[in-house]
């Protein structure tokens, strides 16, 4: 199971990091005026302190230019100069957004996935909504659902994984859903926010947002009429929407899951029963959702066979443990590996800055599958891969003799290493080397973080 994680190509969804913003007292105030009828949804929506709010959360979470080409920190002067105006078109129900650029990426499992970038102004406007629909929706979600909700991460939904096995689950029905973002039924979907949202200024401007059109790599404008393009807030709240359907009808059956977006663990006591249950909701998925199950990566597996939202369940000793998965340990290091290619022709200084910026992240999303050992071991692996990029780039002998006797190595053994024939990753690890380039070096001159 991929965690579907997203590309800071996103902007205000981009990550799990980017989850909508929790409702705020001004927001359940305004939504309690709304149930008097003293206050519409809309003029929640448009309030200044939840376009403050939006405002801010899109400027931080940055994000590529859509298709009219306008960036993230043109934001505030641009409403500045309209927001009256779109404010009006907003409160009169003519808002009319523009289509989404497609851009594609790879996905860390294999494989690609489409995204739909919305122009800074209709990201605005969606983040406004979404704050707003968030107060309205979220509490009326299942326990079981962790993904893109406020104070829920990943780490919480696998942990939840984890007691589910400790108490007895001894098999996990893992269900895919096939580009489930691209096959979001609009007819139904709209039924289901008509339950909920009576100001119909909203519904509309939320069918405009699904119906505003793609603009492909050639310029052309595409109107698929189904699907919730990954890329604007809107997304993931509509998607937690449409999968609430399926969250319920797990929880009538009595069963055990976690679901983190369209990532979706049953936990069952037997292989027959995982069978049973696969079956049962795969047939539920396709015949009333409408949705399409990927037979292919959809199955029943022992836990510790089994990889969700990047990790794995261990039994060590009788006790069940959350571990990093080899697959996303691997990537990981792939992406090291990348950042510290040896033939980049890139300073040492721009290196460690891409470093920094990647390494936290990683280390926030996993740390509740990390042992002290293994963060030891890639932070020596890391040092001594940017050791290694460091002796390829001084190249000559004679360079390396001399900046091996600035890092306080004797003559003597400076001939001898600055002349061996050895590859750089061999001599990365000699004794010298380690002495010459120790971590420390790093850290201090060159300004590394090393993971914690």
């Amino acid at each position: 199971m991929n965690s579907g994680q997203m590309s800071m190509e996103l902007g205000a969804s981009g990550n799990p990091r980017g989850a909508n913003t929790a409702p705020n007292e001004f927001i359940a105030n305004r939504l309690a005026e709304s149930t008097t009828g003293r206050v519409c949804l809309m003029e929640s929506i448009c309030a200044v302190e939840n376009r403050r709010s939006a405002r801010n959360r899109v400027v931080r979470n940055k994000g590529a230019p859509g298709v009219d080409g306008v960036k993230v920190r043109e934001l505030s002067g641009m409403l500045n100069r309209c927001w009256g105006a779109i404010r009006t078109s907003l409160l009169e129900g003519t808002y009319e957004p523009m289509p989404v650029r497609r851009k594609t990426i790879e996905k860390p499992g294999g494989g690609t996935r489409d995204l739909g970038i919305p122009t800074v102004q209709d990201r605005f406007v969606q983040q406004a909504m979404t704050q707003v629909l968030n107060a309205l929706y979220d509490h009326t979600f299942s326990e079981g659902s962790f993904g893109y909700r406020p104070g829920r991460s990943q780490a919480q939904a696998a942990e939840q994984a984890r007691r589910y096995v400790e108490d007895g689950a001894s098999h996990v029905v893992g269900i895919d859903l096939s580009k489930f973002f691209d096959r979001v039924n609009h007819d139904r979907l709209m039924g289901r926010l008509a339950k909920r949202i009576k100001d119909k200024r909203v519904l509309k401007l939320i069918r405009a947002f699904l119906n505003s059109g793609i603009q492909l790599e050639n310029n052309e404008i595409a109107y698929p009429g189904e699907g919730t393009p990954q890329g604007g807030p809107l997304s993931p709240l509509l998607s937690n929407i449409v999968l609430d359907e399926l969250d319920k009808e797990l929880e009538k059956r009595g069963l055990r899951f976690v679901r983190y977006a369209d990532d979706i663990a049953i936990f069952v006591r037997s292989r027959k029963a995982g069978e049973r249950v696969l079956e049962s909701v795969t047939r539920f998925l396709q015949n009333r959702m409408k949705l399409k199950v990927n037979n292919t990566k959809s199955s029943v597996e022992l836990p510790w066979n089994t990889k969700f939202l990047g990790f794995r369940i261990t039994r060590m000793m009788g006790r069940t443990r959350l571990g990093i998965h080899p697959k996303a340990l691997g990537s990981f290091k792939d992406k090291v590996r990348e950042i510290t290619r040896r033939t980049r022709g890139i300073s040492l200084a721009a290196i460690i800055r891409e470093l920094n910026r990647f390494t936290p992240g990683w280390l926030n999303y996993y740390r509740i599958g990390l042992s002290k050992k293994l963060i030891k071991e890639l932070n020596s692996w890391i040092v001594r891969r940017l050791r290694a990029f460091l002796w390829k780039q001084w190249k000559l002998p004679r360079t390396k003799v001399r900046n091996l006797k600035k890092l306080g190595i004797n003559h003597a053994d400076a001939v001898m290493l600055g002349n061996t024939r050895k590859g750089a990753w061999r001599v990365s690890k000699y004794r010298s080397m380690n002495y010459a380039l120790p971590a420390k070096w790093f850290r201090q001159q060159r300004g590394l973080i090393p993971l914690r």
